[in-house]
This record gives structure tokens, C-alpha cells and sequence, in this order.
């Protein structure tokens, strides 16, 4: 028979008492040290303290020893042996201590699990037959987005490679593209060519090297010259470093090794252009003047944004950004993290967050304070971003940047000065989407959320039909 363990229900009384130890091991006449063992289930309850609490505390006995383990144990199993979770579930005796030392986790855990089963229940459902693997398997995209994120968007190797070779390039911003072209064709044997659009209609950078060609289009401007020729020499010279971290994510398919090699060799690249020092100093400078910082370094304002989300580097932080691009249709093409802000994976941002609102004002940057549904406060900045243009075809390719921090950073940001930041209404309540977003009476909804219901009253219009 198992010993009757009770410590986290003798935990929660003396906690709903306001009791110490010591006052409780008073009113029941045993010692605090024997308080703390029974709390911590290094002990087992005796029928003489057993009385003790029902007496003192007028409690039914039978609500401090109830077994709850038969229900939730095969519960607590059953979920633990779900496919998305890796590795070797934990055993019996883990999951018993984990209902011994913490059940209201283990239940609170449960309760989490069944919702997000019964939510991938109704994914099949509106999507028809859906195949439930294929929705709990973790996406290319997802698996890169997490990889960065979980190291802060920063690594010190990259960044002391970067610098490592732009000593070696002499001369200003201005000579860096001369500097490139020398580089790779003095110690890669790699000669670079613009060519006309007609001979790459499709492509406008094409590195080969068993042919030792890098070929550029025409269409690209200054800038994004200089960063492919950036990105070529990161994935030359940095290959062994790219190799190494592509060996530490672990990603299952070539496609998604591939994409994490890009990603790295661009963040190589960035910081090449833009030295960390360099850029830190200039960005608390101007209170992180996005045009200030691109005109210094001879880049655009998306490869600056992007860069200002790796200032990380121990000792000297910078402001922790998030970054998210977004097309005219809602879709992410690409988001890095450094903060605990939630960043949409599949597009449908919430409309009452102003990304949108830049498409209608090409160039100018659009600040807003905004709040989560879980209180997260942020300021954002939203601003579109030009892709090449090359025929009729290829005109107003716009996207949209946007660039946002903490509203406890947002001081340090020129962007802020204007707003009154004492003001209780300065932030918009946006959520990620709106199948996900919990907030009721929005004039903005139009999805039903998964998470939540809302009912509906046939008698009474609101601002939008799930509004009773």
C-alpha cells in the first residue's frame, strides 16, 4: 500500500490560512521542521495529525487524503506517450511524483493538452481530412525562427568571423564592393559579373562555383550588390562556422538545411557591413535612427532593421528587437526574435496592429504602442521595404518591415519622443491572429477563435457578428 502523502494539499490550506510553518506546526502541536517534511512529501501523513488538521481547521478528512491518481495517472501517461513530444517518456514512478509533488500542474498540464487536442480536432475539421502528424510536425520555417530565437538572434562566432575579415577589407563603406570583388577573385578565384536581365530573366544572383562566376543582375541597386557579394564570401569563408551550427539545429530535410544555411550567411554577411561596435555606437547615438544607421553604412533600412535584432553580444546590448516582413496578402516571409513578443507564423496579423496601414504610405514610417491579450506591452514600427524591379510585371513589389521592442525600451528609441507615454489608452489591443486571439467585443474580428468560444445573440447586433 502506498503511504498517504498530502503535501501540496496541506501546502494550499496553510497558504489560503496566511500561515507560516511555524504557526501551523503551533495549532497542530508537531514541530515546523515536521511542517516542511510532510509539505514536502518526505513523510507520511499519521492518523494522529490527520485528526489534528480536521480538528483545527475544520476540514473533512476526506478532501486531504483523496486519491486522484487513478483518474489522472493513465491520463498523465497517455498524454506523455503523445508523438510530439521526443525522446523517452518519463516512467511511472516520475509521473507518480509529479502528482505526489505538483497535481495541480499535472492537472493544469492536462487541461493544456486536451485543449490542444480537441483545437487540432478542429483544424481537421475545417481543412476536411487532415492528416494529424502532418500538423504537429514542426515546419522548416518554425524549426529556423526557434533556432535563432533560442539564442537570442546572436552568435559571437559569426559576429567575431565578420570581424575577423572586414579588417583584412580595407577603406570606407564606399569601397567595400571593390574590396568584395577583389577578395573573391584574388583568394577564391571567383570573377563577378553584372549581367543584362535578358540573360537572367528569373535570378538575380547565381553563385557557381565549380565555374568560379558570380553573376549579379542588373536590377539590383548598390546595396543589395554589396550584400551578395556579402552573402557569396560568408559562404565561402564561413563555411566550416555555417557547418557547425547547421550541425547543432538538427534539421530533418535538406530543404530546411538549406534555408537555416541562407539564414545564417546573411546574418554573417550583415555583420560584415555593419561591424557590431560600429553600429551599436551610432544606433544609442541617434536613439536608433533607422535612416541614420543605412545611410552611414551604405545599406537599406531592411538590412539595417535586421541587423539592429542581433545586437545581443554580452556587455553590450543593444535594444532586444523583434523584426517581422509581411507581403500585401498578410504573409510572413520572414521574422526574427529577441523578445517575448508572439510573432504570427502563417500571416493574418491582427488589423487593429498598423502593419498594414504602410502599404497606403510608401516610405514613412509608422510608430504604435501595442498590447497582447496577455498584457505584453510593445512599441512598433512599420515601414515598406522595395523589391527590384526589372519589368512592368515586377512594379509596386512592395513589403512591409516591422521592428518593435518592449514599451520599457521604447524611451531609448527617437521614434517614441512624440507620445505621451503616460497616457493609460496609448496602446492598441492587438492579438496574433484572430483564429487565435481571445479578446471579445473587437470591431476588427472576423473569425470565430479556436481557443475560445463567444457566444452569439440572434436578437442583438454588435460591432461584428461573434460580438452578443
Amino acid at each position: 500500500m502506498r503511504k498517504t502523502l498530502i503535501g501540496s494539499q496541506l501546502r494550499q490550506l496553510r497558504r489560503l490560512n496566511r500561515q507560516s510553518q511555524a504557526e501551523m506546526a503551533a495549532r497542530l502541536g508537531i514541530s515546523p521542521a515536521y511542517v516542511n517534511l510532510l509539505e514536502n512529501n518526505q513523510r507520511s501523513l499519521s492518523v494522529q495529525v490527520l485528526m489534528a488538521l480536521t480538528e483545527a481547521y475544520g476540514v473533512d478528512w476526506r478532501h486531504l487524503v483523496r486519491d486522484d491518481e487513478a483518474g489522472l495517472l493513465p491520463d498523465l501517461r497517455a498524454a506523455s506517450r503523445d508523438p510530439m513530444f521526443a525522446g523517452t517518456p518519463p516512467d511511472l514512478t516520475e509521473l507518480r511524483a509529479a502528482l505526489d509533488h505538483a497535481p495541480r500542474l499535472a492537472e493544469m498540464f492536462l487541461t493544456l493538452y486536451k485543449n490542444h487536442r480537441a483545437t487540432l480536432d478542429r483544424f481537421a475539421r475545417i481543412g476536411g481530412s487532415a492528416d494529424l502528424p502532418e500538423l504537429l510536425a514542426t515546419s522548416p520555417e518554425t524549426a529556423i525562427h526557434d533556432f535563432f530565437r533560442n539564442r537570442g538572434n546572436h552568435f559571437p562566432d559569426l559576429e567575431t568571423l565578420a570581424e575577423t575579415i572586414r579588417a583584412t577589407l580595407a577603406g570606407d563603406p564606399d569601397d567595400l564592393y571593390a574590396a568584395l570583388k577583389a577578395r573573391l577573385s584574388l583568394t577564391h578565384g571567383l570573377r563577378v559579373q553584372v549581367r543584362r536581365l535578358h540573360d537572367m530573366p528569373d535570378t538575380l544572383r547565381l553563385f557557381d562555383r565549380e565555374a568560379g562566376l558570380v553573376a549579379l543582375s542588373e536590377a539590383l541597386d548598390h546595396p543589395n550588390r554589396l550584400f551578395q557579394l556579402a552573402h557569396v564570401l560568408a559562404l565561402v569563408e564561413g563555411e566550416a562556422a555555417l557547418d557547425t551550427h547547421l550541425r547543432e539545429a538538427g534539421l530533418a530535410n535538406d530543404t530546411g538545411r538549406e534555408r537555416l544555411r541562407v539564414e545564417l550567411a546573411n546574418y554573417l554577411a550583415a555583420a560584415l557591413l555593419m561591424p557590431y561596435a560600429q553600429v551599436l555606437e551610432l544606433a544609442e547615438r541617434t536613439g536608433y535612427d533607422i535612416d541614420r544607421l543605412s545611410a552611414g553604412f551604405g545599406v537599406t533600412f531592411e538590412q539595417v532593421c535586421h541587423r539592429l535584432t542581433t545586437l545581443q553580444r554580452e556587455g553590450a546590448r543593444g535594444v532586444p528587437f523583434f523584426f517581422l516582413r509581411v507581403d500585401k496578402a498578410g504573409n510572413v516571409t520572414k521574422r526574427f526574435n529577441a523578445t517575448p513578443f508572439t510573432l504570427a507564423e502563417q500571416g493574418g496579423a491582427c488589423p487593429v496592429w498598423r502593419i498594414h496601414d504602410a502599404f497606403r504610405a510608401p516610405g514613412v514610417i509608422i510608430p504604435q504602442f501595442v498590447e497582447l491579450p496577455d498584457g505584453g506591452q510593445f512599441f512598433t514600427l512599420s515601414r515598406t521595404t522595395d523589391r527590384p524591379v526589372f519589368s512592368q510585371k515586377t512594379q509596386d513589389r512592395r513589403l512591409v518591415v516591422t521592428l518593435g521592442c518592449a514599451r520599457s525600451h521604447a524611451g531609448r528609441l527617437v521614434y517614441a519622443k512624440p507620445f505621451d507615454q503616460a497616457r493609460e489608452d496609448l496602446c492598441a489591443p492587438i492579438g496574433i491572429n484572430c483564429h487565435l486571439c481571445p479578446r471579445e467585443g473587437c470591431s476588427q474580428r472576423a473569425h470565430q477563435p479556436l481557443i475560445v468560444h463567444l457566444p452569439v445573440d440572434a436578437n442583438r447586433r454588435g460591432n461584428t457578428r461573434y460580438e452578443s
